[in-house]
């Protein structure tokens, strides 16, 4: 997805004239830290329904169809953005038998077609172009994107990559078929990167699925988010995260705090946008509306996290990942990342030193430095890793020394407290992020 600025006025009025609001729509500003959701059924697209999205701090829904005029205008009228689907032939990887077919079953042609007939809506963020692809398809993406941005200059192109647990070649039993078209996880994002010119890479991992094998469950996320998080500071692409709203059947509604800390630790290493699943009805149940369109109980508690996400969003822009470190994470416990991280007790990075929790409690500490060249400053996206199941929460401090620092949190700015040691603290939670910035 092209990375630019969208938010100059809208200059469509001829293409959309069924639009009264054009002037006033917003575009995709890839400066602030964006929050979507998957899936909207045709009995959520009221303008009751589409108001209600906004309060709830989404900026955008993906799988709007670009036909779906009237939904499009709503959406423009009430600043939401949509990732289109209709316009060009959909692709979902799914168990990997169509692995590299994609040239065979979608050859260039169709794609032309589709950009040919192209109108565009003011709301129209990004147009969706596949899901979850094999590695195989990787080199024919990459020819997809070109053409598009060829045939349809400026138009945003949306594709998202399988998760670390989706199949490989070495599977047995019943995953017989490789989905990931490679070897290994870290040779398909190499050959997304390698091939397909788009400037961020998008992936879901849902941890919350699992429940019998939750400790090494949590590892492998812990795993995708570093080589995800790795890609995008290697190429300068930004990082896009898909994390659950929803839960399996006969799983429990995901806690609020499930919902924080999925967020929050991928803001631990750089994501730029958040986008949740599902919406409405896509996959599994316990989605943020039913089958009827009516809000369930999980509408409530995202509304709480996004207004979170979005109040820490200003400032968190302001910086971009360079590292993220694990601190505080018992050697040899089963939920520790399989790939080579450190694991020190405290942190020191920086300008800042010292970095722990008061009752030695795991932390997930994204390094930052400003994104201005002019700026000097550097900044700490620490999320708290002690309770990610939220099974027993509990509140204790954050420690760190940084003379002049600031802290932020989901409800704002949080006083830092001076101790006789020369440290500071803030108050910290489970599950909870906290950005620290120091301009020393």
């Amino acid at each position: 997805m092209n990375r630019t600025d969208r938010t100059a006025a809208c200059t469509l009025a001829a293409v959309c004239a069924t639009c009264a609001h054009c002037a006033a729509a917003p575009r995709m500003d890839s400066s602030r830290l964006l929050i979507g959701a998957y899936c909207l059924q045709a009995n959520a697209r009221t303008e009751a329904h589409v108001k209600a999205i906004r309060d709830c701090s989404v900026d955008f829904i993906v799988g709007v169809g670009a036909d779906d005029r009237a939904t499009l205008d709503l959406f423009a009228k009430h600043g939401v953005g949509a990732v289109v689907n209709g316009i060009v032939p959909g692709w979902w990887g799914g168990d990997g038998e169509n692995a590299g077919r994609l040239r065979e079953k979608n050859p260039p042609d169709v794609y032309s077609k589709g950009a040919a007939a192209f109108k565009d809506h003011p709301a129209i963020w990004a147009v969706d172009i596949g899901d979850e692809p094999s590695a195989l398809d990787f080199p024919y993406y990459g020819e997809v994107v070109r053409q598009l941005n060829r045939e349809l200059p400026g138009v945003p192109l949306y594709l998202n990559l399988y998760p670390n647990y989706a199949s490989v070649a070495q599977n047995t039993g019943k995953q017989t078929v490789n989905q990931l078209g490679a070897t290994t996880y870290a040779e398909h994002v190499a050959e997304y990167c390698r091939h397909v010119p788009l400037d961020y890479i998008s992936y879901d991992f849902y941890p919350y699925v699992a429940p019998a094998s939750f400790d090494s469950f949590t590892s492998k996320c812990y795993d995708n988010f570093i080589l995800v998080a790795d890609a995008c500071r290697r190429t300068g692409r930004g990082f896009w995260y898909i994390p659950q709203v929803n839960s399996r059947e006969g799983l429990p509604p995901t806690s609020e705090n499930r919902l924080r800390f999925q967020a929050c630790a991928a803001l631990s290493f750089g994501a730029e946008a958040i986008t949740w699943a599902c919406w409405c009805k896509g996959w599994w149940t316990n989605n943020v509306l039913d089958d009827a369109g009516a809000q369930t109980e999980q509408y409530a508690k995202l509304k709480k996290v996004n207004a979170e996400l979005k109040r820490l969003g200003p400032e968190y822009m302001k910086f971009r990942s360079t590292a993220t470190h694990f601190v505080g994470f018992p050697h040899g416990s089963p939920r520790n990342p399989k790939e080579p991280v450190a694991l020190p007790a405290a942190l020191d990075a920086g300008f800042f030193k010292g970095v722990r929790a008061s009752n030695g409690a795991p932390l997930l500490v994204g390094e930052m430095s400003a994104r201005d060249p002019a700026r000097s400053a550097r900044a700490l996206f620490v999320t708290a890793a002690d309770d990610p199941e939220d099974a027993k929460p509990a509140s204790f401090e954050l420690v760190f020394r940084a003379p002049g620092a600031k802290a932020y949190g989901g409800d704002g700015p949080i006083p830092v407290k001076e101790l006789l040691d020369g440290s500071c603290s803030v108050p910290f939670r489970s599950c909870q992020g906290v950005l620290l910035v120091s301009d020393e």
